[in-house]
């Protein structure tokens, strides 16, 4: 059984919160730190252990550079993700850009800032060697699917219908392309499953990367310098869920790594697992209605966490003040989108909730506000983060509607293209 508790007693939580407007996101600190260094503790057997942190789970750099201060890198798919790590101070080979159908000016900039380039594709290889002017980084890495011999999950899809990686065929073509364009260092990356609790699950990519890295020397006489396991562990949403015994999971990795004679490095890109768990969004009940059912509308939507209308997942509720109390109400817990998705639960039962109630939505602590949006000219909120020391600052301020309309151009400031 997972626990779902404030960072603070629920009395200290409503006092330190008073005169914030909701909704908006918190983090806890001292929670999330505590976590990555177990994480890094929990590897402490393998060479050159790194976690890159998945930048797109929690883009923010008051995360960031905690984390980098412990060791950590960065996973990034996109230019700004590149730019608000090189500023959170992660740079060089510390960061690993994994490509997915990637612009020319990206890998450009990837490659100045000496990251390593993951490709997915093996025709992003002459795009690449084009793009850098007839170059070739001396570090490369390659994303394998591995297709029917895998399964995926309702999160990242069966490998077979995905867009990522390349096939075991291409794989191995990958390298010699690579090699025969001036590649000297190799890496090797998969990621078959997302918000995985079954640590078997990662046990059997360990021992499916092990097996590459032996079969791609044997075949090509290439070393792969370094392992990616992805991401994939995931977090506890659901009270029932457990989470992953790391102990046991690093050490029936150690048994693999001695079984293949293995000298790689090991590395991971978790994000969610980090961060996940020690993230809340913090909103109030506006209107409580009884249509054919009971309704909570919330000052958050959809636009401030979009996993329970894309994925249909859960996120546990905490009526603040009110967990003591029987939950006897059954509610479709609601935003204010004109879409009729916009529900962060369905038929949950809560304790009697009245309007003004603070209600917080648990673990959104990865791929809640990195995946706001705008519809419906929704302003996306604000940030904060609850210090190691007990203060709560904020990290990123709420939109405003000039910031909405900052790139727009009004009549008679149209710019001729």
């Amino acid at each position: 059984m997972s626990e779902k508790k404030l960072p603070l007693n629920e009395s200290e939580f409503l006092k330190k919160i008073e005169g914030i407007p909701t909704p908006f996101h918190l983090y806890d600190e001292k929670a999330i730190l505590e976590n990555a260094e177990n994480f890094k503790k929990a590897f402490n057997w393998a060479p050159g252990f790194t976690n890159f942190f998945a930048v797109k789970a929690c883009p923010n750099p008051a995360i960031l550079t905690r984390l980098a201060k412990l060791g950590f890198g960065a996973d990034c798919s996109s230019l700004p993700e590149l730019l608000l790590s090189k500023a959170s101070g992660i740079k060089g080979e510390k960061i690993v850009f994994t490509s997915n159908d990637t612009p020319a000016e990206e890998f450009r900039v990837a490659y100045e800032l000496g990251t390593i380039i993951n490709h997915d594709d093996i025709t992003h290889i002459d795009f690449l060697y084009d793009a850098l002017g007839k170059k070739f980084p001396e570090l490369i890495c390659f994303r394998y699917n591995p297709g029917p011999d895998r399964t995926g999950n309702a999160i990242i899809g069966n490998p077979v219908e995905a867009k990522y990686g390349v096939t075991k065929d291409q794989l191995f073509e990958c390298y010699k392309k690579a090699k025969a364009l001036g590649a000297k260092r190799f890496g090797l990356h998969t990621m078959v499953a997302s918000n995985e609790l079954n640590g078997d699950y990662i046990v059997e990519t360990a021992r499916m990367l092990f097996t590459l890295v032996n079969d791609i020397k044997r075949e090509l006489d290439i070393d792969i310098e370094f392992i990616d396991m992805g991401g994939g562990i995931g977090s506890p949403y659901r009270l029932e869920d457990e989470r992953i015994d790391l102990a046991d999971l690093s050490a029936k990795i150690e048994a693999l790594y001695k079984e293949y004679n293995q000298k790689v490095r090991l590395t991971f890109e978790c994000g969610r697992m980090i961060t996940g768990p020690y993230g809340y969004l913090v909103t109030k009940a506006l209107h409580v209605t009884k249509k054919y059912k009971d309704y909570i509308g919330l000052d958050a939507c959809m636009a401030d966490l979009m996993r329970p209308a894309l994925y249909g997942s859960y996120h546990h509720i905490t009526v603040v003040g009110k967990s003591g109390l029987a939950k006897d109400h059954t509610y479709d817990v609601t935003g204010s989108l004109c879409e009729n998705n916009d529900k962060f639960a369905i038929d949950r039962k809560l304790p009697k909730v009245d309007e003004g109630d603070i209600l917080v939505i648990h673990d959104t602590g990865a791929h809640g506000h990195s995946m706001g949006f705008n519809y419906n000219a929704k302003l996306r909120h604000a940030e904060y983060l609850l210090t190691s020391d007990n203060k709560l600052v904020m990290i990123r301020r709420a939109e405003t509607y000039d910031d909405y309309v900052k790139t727009l151009r009004f009549e008679g400031a149209e710019v001729e293209v």
